[in-house]
């Protein structure tokens, strides 16, 4: 086990994939890891996979006995930073009511604003169903809004670009060649987070400067979706300078 130079307590908010990942990480690095959900019970209860395939909560968290399952509030209390692995269309209402938990602390966010079946004259279809919609898009970010919903909290948007799988591997792709974007208002929140992406494994992380930055980088989504699709698996963007 890799460990950290500076263990932290961190709470990773949802049960997905992304988050799973994240919290497997956090761990190999030495980090006491909480992972958040509505309800640990019900969580802790599913015996099937979700509908995206992956296996139920409780199987996977008995491979990581170090991490510890609980409410979303109480996660987001005892941690002094925080993951957002809530999906998109509900990560705005979860935060929006875990205002005093996340006062002062850093908050990762790297969900995407889908809306999953959306009727469009025009719909783009894919392998797996439909393309999402964005909402909010281009006038406006779901980034923006967590910032503007948690004037407390210091919101980096990063992580976006990449599944969190290779988030936390960069150099499964190109041996880490390629490049991870952050934006956010804070610079301090903003060189913890890059810290913390370099003990990932990330040599090349560039700071696209404020939250607003989210409105780019969500909407880079779909492009992400169209190479997948071309190159049939995983891939990074590099940003040549």
């Amino acid at each position: 086990m890799a460990a950290s130079a500076h263990p932290r307590k961190i709470a990773v908010l949802g049960t997905g994939g992304g988050g799973r990942a994240h919290a497997a990480k956090l761990l190999e690095l030495g980090h006491q890891v909480v992972v958040g959900t509505r309800d640990s019970q019900v969580t802790l209860g599913r015996t099937q996979p979700d509908f995206m395939g992956i296996e139920p909560f409780g199987q996977w968290l008995a491979d990581y006995p170090g991490i510890e399952l609980t409410t979303f509030r109480d996660a987001a209390a005892c941690a002094d930073l925080v993951i957002n692995g809530i999906d998109g269309g509900h990560a705005l209402e979860v935060l929006g009511g875990l205002a005093d938990q996340l006062a002062g602390k850093i908050l990762i966010d790297y969900a995407v604003p889908y809306v999953y079946n959306p009727e469009r004259a025009h719909p783009w279809p894919t392998p797996w169903g439909v393309m999402p919609a964005l909402d909010p898009v281009d006038h406006d970010s779901l980034g923006e809004r967590i910032q503007r919903a948690l004037p407390a909290t210091k919101v980096v948007k990063a992580g976006v670009t990449q599944e969190q799988e290779v988030v936390v591997a960069p150099r499964t792709v190109a041996d880490g060649d390629h490049t991870l974007l952050v934006a956010g208002d804070d610079a301090d929140a903003k060189e913890q987070v890059t810290a913390l992406l370099r003990a990932y494994g990330w040599t090349d992380v560039l700071d696209l400067g404020p939250i607003v930055c989210s409105r780019g980088m969500e909407m880079y989504a779909h492009l992400h979706c169209a190479i997948g699709f071309a190159v049939g698996g995983r891939f990074g963007i590099k940003v040549v300078r």
